[in-house]
């Protein structure tokens, strides 16, 4: 049975990163990303790299599955986004969903769920933009 939607690209990765100042020097001025948003309360930056987003967050943050190390998830912008259709092909292949919510991404808010790969590790689906 094929996915329901189709991949469009990817639409961030988040990084445990230990040294804050280290790992955005490097993205923002090695690699050339630059710094789009800040998320003060989990200490969280934000840098665009082309259509994508590149997270970093505190490597001691709360906020990651365990057994993480320095990867948090990555996310896949997937499109059309029928939130029962992909429920129901999620569940045909027993993937559980972590989480879902709106959530903010490379091209802004929108629906996401949290998923495991056998490997444990967390993979979002996100859907397109909310109409404003």
């Amino acid at each position: 049975m094929p996915p329901p939607f189709k991949v469009q690209h990817i639409d961030h990765v988040v990084l445990r990163v230990a040294d804050m100042e280290k790992s955005l020097t490097f993205y923002r001025d090695v690699v050339g990303a630059h710094l789009e948003r800040e998320i003060p309360e989990i200490g969280m930056k934000q840098l665009r790299a082309g259509s994508s987003l590149i997270d970093l967050l505190p490597a001691e943050s709360a906020t990651v599955p365990d057994g993480a190390q320095n990867m948090d998830h990555v996310c896949l912008r997937v499109e059309p986004w029928v939130d029962s259709v992909v429920k129901a092909h999620l569940a045909h292949f027993g993937v559980g969903i972590e989480s879902e919510g709106i959530r903010y991404g490379a091209d802004g808010e929108g629906p996401s769920l949290y998923v495991f790969d056998p490997d444990g590790n967390r993979v979002e689906l996100k859907g397109p933009p909310l109409e404003a």
